[in-house]
């Protein structure tokens, strides 16, 4: 297996020598420079260009956003932006992954070094992911005008060195479920929608081409905390449906999208013909929180048939064992097809498990949206 080439990006000695440390510890990676900004990162990948950048958003000279714009445009490269959790910080990222980055990684004002070390499963994960992404499909698709304002998430849930692998069952049990499949057909769909790596463009190519009045949707895509509420708040502005950040107990009603906050899990539940969502803590599922694994269980334990599951681009695997138990109660299931995704990893394993009714494109998605809704 070749290595992971990789140049670290960042105007802070501590955590140039922090993330090249961290990095060091993989035998599958390699980490070519780690330079202090922009000008001097060109200068030594002149001479050897890397898989993935780690990159800072504010420095001296040019700044991060300038630099990816650059790469983006001459060579497209996996981008992964090491930005503070700070509002101001937030926003910047959000304009670095609209223009291209596909991960994030958030790092404290204080105790950064502490901070880094505890992560390292994180950042090692998140650079992984970043290396199996299809930079150029994303720039295409922005290119032609399907995502002007896309924004590309590989995150991946802190912990992966400490705690073990826990299922959903860590937050929601799976009795029940066959009262999901047996559970009378109405003519209210929910659609569940799960999704990672490359997921918030697929997102946004999905969601904008909705009418107004469709089934409601809950959504699980993995992103870090202080950003899903900017995410929500972006698309809709962008899309004729109301698109908002979950919270605990909301309504889900036709015309609006919920996405599950980031660090929280998010459950749907059903009181006689209405339906709602759970927002609630609760350990790492699959490695993630939000889990796809936690919604998919609670939409085949409390709308079964009356459900229509989907799972989109993503790393790893998250959402396939769900996506299996959506379509044993009753429910349709829609996998998106390779072609689209940006990494094929959650569908492929939900496709392995035979858990996908549907193999789609992305931009077939849509439409088998429209079609639930109309019964």
């Amino acid at each position: 297996m070749s290595l992971i080439k990789v140049m670290i990006v960042d105007d802070s000695a501590v955590v140039r020598q922090v993330v090249k440390q961290t990095l060091e510890t993989d035998p599958s990676i390699k980490v070519l420079g780690a330079a202090s900004d922009p000008l001097f990162a060109m200068e030594h990948m002149k001479r050897e260009w890397p898989d993935v950048i780690v990159l800072d958003i504010e420095m001296p000279r040019m700044d991060g956003l300038t630099f990816l714009k650059k790469i983006m445009a001459e060579r497209p490269t996996p981008v992964v932006i090491c930005s503070s959790l700070a509002e101001k910080g937030a926003e910047a990222s959000m304009n670095a992954l609209a223009a291209g980055a596909v991960g994030i990684i958030t790092k404290p004002k204080m105790g950064l070094k502490q901070f880094l070390e505890d992560a390292s499963s994180d950042l090692l994960g998140a650079v992984k992911a970043a290396s199996r992404a299809n930079v150029r499909k994303i720039i295409t698709s922005t290119a032609s005008g399907t995502s002007s304002h896309a924004e590309r998430i590989a995150n991946v849930a802190k912990g992966l060195n400490i705690a073990p692998k826990l299922s959903a069952d860590a937050v929601i049990s799976a009795g029940g479920l066959g009262s999901g499949a047996s559970m009378v057909k109405t003519t209210d769909k929910i659609i569940a929608i799960g999704t990672s790596t490359g997921g918030t463009q697929a997102l946004e190519a999905v969601l904008t081409k909705l009418p107004a009045v469709c089934p409601g949707i809950v959504i699980v895509q993995h992103m870090p905390e202080k950003f899903t509420a900017m995410f929500a708040e972006r698309l809709n502005g962008l899309c004729q449906i109301e698109v908002r950040e979950a919270k605990h107990g909301d309504r889900v009603i036709p015309g609006r999208a919920l996405i599950a906050p980031g660090g929280k899990h998010m459950m749907l539940t059903r009181s006689g013909a209405q339906y709602t969502v759970e927002v609630v803590d609760g350990p790492l599922v699959n490695r993630h929180r939000p889990s796809v694994d936690v919604l998919f269980r609670s939409c085949a334990k409390f709308a079964g048939r009356n459900a229509l599951g989907i799972i989109m681009t993503g790393m790893g695997d998250d959402g396939a064992r769900g996506l299996k138990e959506m379509v044993d109660a009753g429910a349709d299931t829609v996998a998106e097809d390779e072609s689209t995704c940006v990494v094929f990893g959650m569908p492929k394993e939900a496709i392995k498990l035979g858990a996908a009714r549907t193999v789609l494109p992305l931009n077939r998605i849509p439409e088998v949206i429209v079609a639930a809704g109309r019964g």
